[in-house]
């Protein structure tokens, strides 16, 4: 509190001593203006002028002063003051002179009018002129500190000779914390090259950046382009990437919620800078509608993409959020950071699995939410293919279990969170999730609640995805592992996934699959060795890179559509809508329960699953032999399958079961 006031008096100090300044200067300049008049002889200025400035000096004063205060010119940084700030010293001095005018007038008042024309010009020039010499002196105090700092500031590149680049650049000139110096700057605008900054001189477009570099003898780039494409920024990028210096950059402005342009703002280049991505177009008024004052449930809540959706269902101000996850320390760190962003919200933490049929009924039974969000599920597939009972336990018995409950307890809305692996699966990860999405679209054909699932590939930064496992390897000293040279991938980042799932979930109808557009597919080779390069380090000299191999079950690449499934467009360009592929509704359930008793008996259940799903590829190496399978049942009745299966049988009385 201490410091505060003294910061406080400070301010109103310096404020205190701008007005006296303006007082000054306004009065002087006046009298400067009519001595001007006259050819600077005093004695040669009639009387009555010198009357009427006289008079009129307490009125224009205060006039000037009023217009000063109501324009906020006293609460301008003038360590910072620009072309901006010295229009509005100008337009703040025409008016209040204009105004002060027109009351002398009407008082009798008169004057020359040259005298009008000089006092303005003169005023407004005085005042900017105090204000800029401030800037001026601060700025030479700031250099002349930092050349006789006895460690050597940091020889910086500036990317961008704009607005945003503008700010970087005096914020840094003028910062007590910043230590570096602006030694170039880069600008793909022909007419910027070869002219000077603000004094730093525009060498040349993005071509020039390696050469500059070293010329320089730069030690940290800064790109300041927040609004440039995807496309731009990653060649950009690439270019900074091989010179070895260290690299910061603005986020994009679509990330800059305020948007704020300010030295704080930067931070290092991270991959996703690397994904050509452009801006994600959210309605969120739309989404913001669609979640505020419900109850909603996200299973696996702790996870990557579970813990985004709660920070972002947070922001939307539901009504009530409910994290169900199995992991506690997840759950832990997502809880506390909600608690300690958003105090207000109506916050449940909950621990236990989808697996437990009981379990997860209690939670429906009492909370009874509006919207579920289901994210619970085993994702790793060489751990899949090694645990293939389990994955269905998981992901499909999970799945199952979560939807009945949704439908028996009045949920509107049940999202699934899928994955491209589901299309056309190679193994087992893949299959079950492509169960999943069966199970949602055929209990969508039975309750009230609407049932959707969306499908998109990977997401950058998950827990267990490629980029922490290349870090954690780069941070060992290498090498990196790949498992093929010419593997792809379709990338996204979570915050964007997440948006989109949102997005999809205020548009869902009912039954069906949204594909979220991933972009470009990337190589996870030049993933890699962009990764390696923004370490500031060199691939194969440095940090090696090996082929490992392909691991159980893993494709080249990635699809998002089977070929049965039509492609419908969305009012989002990046949302697209899986027409649902039809099937045997009778045999499926029948099939599933098949399944059911053989994953919790712990018997082989590949072949089941390929009955399940006709496009599943099963192993070079399947074989499998027959045995016993035991039945799951409730102890309070009918398992969720046999619940399913009756829904079937019914239908098939009506329709043969064909859909």
């Amino acid at each position: 509190m201490r410091l505060k006031r003294v910061k406080d008096l400070r301010k109103l100090m310096r404020i205190l001593y701008l007005i006296l300044i303006d007082i000054i200067l306004i009065n002087y300049m006046n009298l400067l203006a009519l001595m001007m008049r006259f050819d600077f002889l005093l004695s040669q200025v009639p009387r009555a002028y010198l009357v009427a400035l006289g008079k009129d000096a307490i009125l224009e004063t205060v006039v000037i002063l009023g217009v000063f205060f109501i324009m906020r010119i006293y609460q301008s940084l003038w360590q910072f003051a620009g072309t901006q700030e010295m229009l509005k010293i100008i337009w703040a001095v025409i008016v209040g002179k204009w105004l002060s005018t027109m009351i002398e007038l009407l008082m009798g008042n008169r004057m020359p009018i040259s005298y009008y024309v000089f006092s303005t010009i003169l005023v407004a020039v005085s005042i900017g002129a105090v204000r800029f010499s401030y800037r001026m002196i601060r700025s030479y105090h700031m250099y002349s500190k930092t050349k006789t700092r006895k460690d050597s500031p940091r020889n910086v590149m500036l990317i961008g000779a704009g607005a945003a680049g503008s700010i970087i650049l005096q914020e840094i000139k003028a910062s007590n914390e910043v230590h570096g110096i602006i030694r170039c700057a880069i600008d793909d605008d022909p007419r910027k090259q070869k002219q000077f900054f603000h004094g730093v001189k525009v060498v040349g477009g993005r071509e020039m950046i390696e050469e500059a570099a070293e010329a320089y003898d730069i030690d940290e780039i800064i790109i300041a382009i927040p609004s440039m494409s995807g496309q731009d920024r990653k060649e950009i990028i690439d270019h900074c990437s091989r010179t070895g210096c260290k690299m910061r950059t603005l986020p994009a402005i679509f990330q800059m919620v305020n948007g704020d342009v300010s030295v704080s703002r930067l931070r290092s280049v991270e991959i996703e800078d690397l994904l050509e991505r452009e801006p994600v177009d959210i309605r969120s008024e739309q989404v913001s509608g669609y979640v505020k004052d419900k109850v909603i449930l996200v299973t696996g809540g702790g996870g990557s993409i579970g813990s985004e959706l709660c920070r972002q269902i947070a922001c939307n101000q539901p009504k009530q959020l409910i994290i169900f996850d199995i992991y506690e320390n997840n759950a832990y760190d997502i809880q506390n950071e909600l608690r300690g962003e958003h105090p207000e919200l109506n916050l449940v933490v909950l621990i236990g699995s989808v697996r437990n049929t009981n379990r997860i009924e209690s939670v429906f039974a009492k909370y009874r939410p509006e919207i579920v969000y289901h994210a619970a599920a085993h994702k790793h597939v060489p751990l899949m293919e090694d645990s293939p009972n389990e994955a269905v336990k998981n992901n499909v018995l999970g799945t199952l279990k979560t939807a009945e409950m949704a439908d028996r307890y009045g949920t509107k809305k049940f999202v699934l969170i899928s994955t491209d692996k589901a299309v056309n699966p190679t193994n087992i990860m893949g299959a079950s999730k492509r169960i999943c999405e069966m199970i949602v679209q055929q209990m969508n054909l039975h309750s009230k609640t609407n049932y959707v699932a969306v499908r998109f590939g990977n997401v950058l930064g998950s827990n267990g995805s490629v980029i922490p496992l290349f870090k954690k390897q780069i941070e060992n000293g290498g090498p990196i592992t790949i498992t093929h040279p010419d593997i792809i991938r379709y990338f996204m980042t979570i915050p964007e996934a997440v948006s989109l799932v949102l997005q999809a979930g205020a548009n869902a109808k009912g039954g069906e699959i949204f594909v979220l557009d991933m972009g470009k597919p990337v190589k996870i080779m030049d993933l890699a060795i962009n990764l390696i390069r923004l370490s500031g380090l060199v691939p194969y000299e440095d940090i090696d890179i090996q082929i490992v191999g392909l691991r159980p079950g893993e494709k080249l690449y990635e699809e998002m559509l089977m070929a049965e499934e039509g492609l419908a467009e969305t009012a989002n360009q990046k949302i697209k809508i899986g027409k649902p592929i039809a099937i045997d509704q009778q045999k499926f359930w029948h099939d599933l329960h098949e399944l059911e008793k053989a994953a919790v008996s712990e018997q082989p259940i590949h072949g089941l699953m390929k009955q399940l799903v006709p496009e599943y590829v099963l192993p070079a190496n399947y074989q499998e032999s027959a045995g016993p399978a035991s039945v799951l049942r409730s102890a309070h009745g009918p398992t969720a399958v046999e619940t399913a299966m009756i829904w079937a049988e019914s239908a098939a009385s009506e329709d043969a079961g064909e859909y």
